[in-house]
This record gives C-alpha cells, structure tokens and sequence, in this order.
C-alpha cells in the first residue's frame, strides 16, 4: 500500500521534499526544502502535517541543516532543534524525533561519521514509522468485520505518516484483505483535513468513504450506521488522556452516548511520559483567517468578527476504549516502564 510519497530525503540535493498538502486534492505538488527556515514553515503552514510526519520532517530538514555547519557544531544543532520543536507545539513526535537526532549527535559527536550517522537516523526514523504504522493496522484490523461501519475525524492516514497512518491502518490492512468497509470521515473544521485529505486518500485506495460535515456525526451514529471510531493523535498524556484535531473529544462525547467503541491509535512515541494529564498539554491556537477566509472563495465572516481557532482538544481517558500502538491495544495509565521506546 503506497498511493504516493509523502516525505522523503534528496540527499543529493540536501533537500527534503514534500508533497504539499495545502493543495490537495486538487493539485498533487512536491515541494524541494533546502534550508530550516523552509522545514519550519512547511510544518507550521501544514504543508507537511501529522504528528509522524512532521517528525520525519524536523529530522531530516536538521540533518539537512547540520550539513552546513562547520563549528560550534552541538550549539547549531541544539538552536536549530528548539526553532523546529517550536513550528507545532502540540505535536509530541516533533519533539521525540528531534530527540533521537540528539541522542546520535551526542553518542558519535567526536566521530568524523557524525553526518553520515544523523543521515541514518532520520532516516531511520521514517522506515520505522512505516513497519509502526503497519503493525498499528493489522492490531486495529482484529477489531473489524465485514460491512462494519467506521468513523474517522480528521487525517490519519498515509498523508500523516510515512506508509499507512495511524487510524486509517487498519482499514487499508482489512481493506487489503478484502473485507469490505463503509468509512464515514468527518470533514474537520476549520482546515478540513477530513474533507480535502482522508477523503481524498480513502478514495484513491478504493475504499467506500462518505464524506460528513462535523455537524452530523450524532445523526450517523443515532442511525446505527457507525458501529466503531479510530482516530489519530499528536500525544497522549500519562492518564491517557489524548490531543487531537479540534473536534475529537465532541467524537467521543457522541460515542459514549451511543455506545459505540472509540480507539485512539497511536506509536508509543506519541505517549509523552512527562505529561501526567491533559491540562498539562499546549494547544496551539492558529490565525483566525483559518475560520473566517481560507477555503471560501470570499471571505465569508464580517469584517472585524472576533475569532477563536485552537488547533485541537484534549479527550479525557475515561471517553476512550483503548489505544492500538504497535506494542497491541492498551489502556492507561502510561508509565516509562510501560511505554518502552523503540
């Protein structure tokens, strides 16, 4: 399963290239990045966006970086790694994938491998997510039987990742063993990532997808047609505790009334083992022109209309059914010895 590339390393180039995801599904470009202002940008403008694929990003545009450093080079490195860390703060795998960068930099930094080995490690970092991801899709994918009805909010899926996603893997993994699915993706206000990204990749797979607004999740869940949720993540707090896209824990409010499971899939580096709760997670707020101007041909909200535009909400653990990492389907509390990072 691979429709198409969302990141990958030009070395040759010392470029990162993305296909551009502002522009789907109109318009399928790659855009070439050469320097970390550009990385910063595209991950802040959501050219490049979910949470493993900005982390492949963030490493590879830092070992892009580092390649033009001559001194001070741990110094460069470590003012580079906040500058991107601060792109989308929300995001743990930003911040985990930057890590691993950093563990190599300190463990060969008085090697003259020192740039091969960061190559390596981002990556590395990218292969991995592929198998995580896979293997997130064949646990999720026990879950399913045929004709069953799905719910998704948001984009999880191939355009987030490196290969499959997150919780659109266990419909490609189900799909690609010929149960049939019906998936029902909500079209994620106010970018509209349901409706211009999972729809767009869901179809491209051949899957059967109804695109909803937001608004009508309660109707489809009343009408017996949804008969279990997964959605993605950008970290999952020690509790359990989940931030995801604006919108995901009024999902999960309408689950517990009408009973239906609610999952959250996740790699284990989405679990932040320093956040003990939820209300300890920063929720970016983005341009209130994300509300009032972008996607509409005019502007459609008065002029001078206050705006209020967090990037996401935090689900409470108690709303949640289980978590599918690649490690199987868990529950919380999370602690450093139960989420072992590999």
């Amino acid at each position: 399963m691979k429709p198409f590339e969302t990141i990958r390393l030009d070395d040759e180039n010392s470029a990162v290239i993305i296909l551009d995801q502002t522009l789907l599904p109109k318009t399928q470009k790659y855009v070439s990045l050469t320097t970390i202002d550009e990385v910063w940008h595209a991950i802040h403008k959501l050219q490049v966006r979910g949470a493993p694929a900005i982390g492949i990003a963030a490493a590879m545009g830092i070992y892009v970086h580092m390649k033009t450093v001559d001194s001070n080079f741990a110094e460069e490195f470590e003012k580079a790694a906040a500058y991107l860390s601060s792109s989308r703060p929300t995001a743990v795998n930003l911040s985990w994938a930057l890590g691993r960068m950093a563990d190599t930099l300190r463990k060969y930094k008085d090697s003259p491998d020192i740039i091969t080995k960061l190559k390596q490690t981002a990556e590395g970092i990218k292969t991995e997510d592929a198998e995580v991801c896979k293997t997130i899709g064949k646990y999720g994918a026990t879950l399913l039987k045929p004709n069953m009805g799905i719910l998704t909010h948001c984009n999880a899926g191939a355009l987030a990742a490196s290969e499959y996603g997150t919780a659109l893997a266990p419909i490609y993994v189900a799909h690609e063993n010929g149960i049939p699915l019906r998936v029902f993706a909500d079209e994620t206000r106010p970018v509209l990532q349901g409706a211009r990204l999972t729809a767009f990749e869901l179809q491209a797979a051949g899957v059967d997808t109804t695109l909803i607004c937001d608004n009508m999740a309660a109707v489809v869940m009343s009408k017996g047609l949804v008969d279990v949720i997964f959605v993605g993540c950008d970290r999952v707090a020690t509790n359990g505790d989940t931030a995801n896209k604006i919108g995901t824990m009024s999902v999960a409010v309408l689950a517990k009334q009408f009973g239906i499971p609610f999952y959250v899939c996740a790699p284990f580096s989405t679990i932040d083992v320093n956040t003990e709760t939820g209300e300890e997670i920063i929720i970016e707020e983005r341009d209130g022109g994300e509300i009032t101007d972008l996607w509409y041909k005019e502007r459609l909200a008065p002029e001078g209309v206050k705006t209020f535009n967090p990037s996401f909400d935090v689900t409470p653990a108690e709303l949640i059914s289980g978590f599918i990492t690649e490690k199987g389907i868990l529950s919380p509390p999370f602690n450093k010895k139960k989420t072992i990072f590999t």
